[in-house]
């Protein structure tokens, strides 16, 4: 493994920037300091940039195994990497669904040969599962996931009774996509009486509707503080939904937690007219104020940290029309540029950034070694140009479908080096194979 001197760097990290050198060996952060004279194998140049710890994605679909047309863990990770994720947790929704622990082991499998950023993968819940389900090992698992609204297979969980197994014994995170399914469908076949087949993406927040997500992640809070559970309901799309969380205690003392995503910060319901399914995800992104407020939580620390729900389908797929084109889109390569963006706009400062995705990862799945710029810690760092722009287009575009809601926007920034586990993975432009990432622990 090359030991690494990353000169003069402006490190963004714990609420501080701070111009310093980083030396890496053996995959760890050996010592920031001034002026760092220790020969290494690889010398970085980092004036004018800034180093940031690597982004923790804890919410990303890769497709594989069974869906691999659409994405594979290794195309996946490759584009995670390009965008300055070094980390990600990966969804049980695959073919076939993650509901044992020998499916389970399949993916870390997959992953150790194939991944070039660090992973973990949830064990998926299901409605007559709940024996494999806890049976899941806290320290090298990131979390239980749980449907609380329609998704693939057999991954729907609406027996209460299930329910209240996985919410009085989890001995580990659960993690929630909560839309009520019953008003879902409700709502669907009132549109479909009017409209027939003749359904738009503008319908899309109507049918899967505001209503429909404070309903069902309002129950997973009311199950969580029953049982005294760790809940961490994922991608936010509501106003409403946000005073269900807190913002005035520590987050390492928080029992309930939320996620927002880039899509439910960057796009409004008025974008569907222009990107119609491209941006048809579950939940739907919804109105502008809705929008607005979820960023104004994730500010005031109501929402705790911010993902992608990277979930990629075909150009084919996603081309059909909107009853049957499926919800989901890739977003790993550009979640940090576009999160850049917004600091650029004033919005947000680059230690909230790296505090929502980076730290408060850590914080949430008690990550071992991971998530901050310390001396000890896992060398997983991103460093970018903020003077840099970067365009997007289908030719330069690493998730395996081809395309991204992004097309046709140029970023302000850029990210010029991704190194993961010590690895210099990712270097202006150019992906490393050279070393694979490694298996996520969790100190629980």
């Amino acid at each position: 493994m090359s030991s690494i001197l990353i000169k003069s760097a402006t490190i963004v990290n714990e609420g501080k920037q701070y111009i310093s050198d980083v030396y890496i060996k053996a995959g760890l952060i050996e010592k920031i300091g001034f002026s760092i004279n220790i020969p290494a194998d690889i010398t970085i140049n980092a004036e004018g940039k800034h180093l940031l710890p690597g982004c923790i994605d804890d919410q990303v679909h890769f497709r594989e195994p069974g869906l691999t047309h659409k994405a594979t863990i290794f195309t996946e990770s490759r584009a995670a990497v390009a965008g300055g994720i070094t980390s990600f947790m990966e969804m049980p929704n695959t073919v076939p669904n993650t509901m044992t622990q020998e499916l389970l082991d399949d993916k870390y499998q997959i992953a150790a040969r194939s991944s070039l950023a660090n992973y973990s993968f949830y064990m998926g819940a299901g409605n007559d599962n709940l024996d494999e389900v806890l049976k899941t090992n806290p320290s090298d698992v990131c979390g239980i996931k749980v449907f609380m609204g329609s998704s693939t297979g057999n991954m729907l969980v609406d027996n209460e009774k299930t329910l209240e197994g996985i919410f009085a014994n989890a001995p580990m995170l659960i993690a929630t996509h909560c839309e009520d399914e019953a008003t879902i469908k409700n709502n669907l076949a009132i549109y479909k009486e009017k409209y027939g087949e003749n359904l738009t993406p503008e319908m899309h927040p109507l049918i899967r509707s505001a209503e429909a997500c404070y309903k069902s992640s309002s129950f997973a809070v009311d199950l969580a503080k029953k049982h005294n559970s760790r809940l961490h309901i994922l991608h936010i799309s509501t106003a409403k939904e946000i005073a269900l969380f807190g913002c005035n205690i520590p987050l390492s003392e928080k029992k309930i937690t939320a996620e927002a995503c880039i899509h439910h910060l960057w796009f409004s319901d008025k974008d569907y007219t222009t990107k119609g399914n491209w941006i048809k995800w579950n939940p739907a992104v919804k109105t502008a104020k809705d929008r607005d407020a979820i960023f104004k939580a994730v500010i005031e620390n109501r929402i705790d940290v911010i993902a992608t729900d990277h979930a990629p389908h075909t150009i084919e797929e996603k081309s059909q029309p909107y009853s049957q084109a499926p919800s989901g889109g890739p977003l790993v390569q550009h979640a940090l540029v576009a999160m850049l963006d917004f600091y650029h706009q004033g919005k947000i400062t680059l230690e909230k950034i790296v505090e929502k995705m980076a730290h408060n990862l850590a914080i949430c799945f008690h990550i071992e070694k991971r998530g901050y710029i310390r001396e000890g810690y896992w060398a997983d760092l991103v460093l970018v140009d903020l003077k840099k722009p970067s365009d997007v287009n289908r030719e330069n575009v690493l998730s395996k479908c081809g395309w991204s809601p992004f097309e046709g926007h140029t970023f302000k920034s850029a990210i010029s080096h991704t190194i993961v586990s010590g690895h210099l993975a990712f270097e202006n432009g150019v992906i490393n194979d050279g070393q694979l990432g490694q298996r996520l622990k969790f100190c629980r």
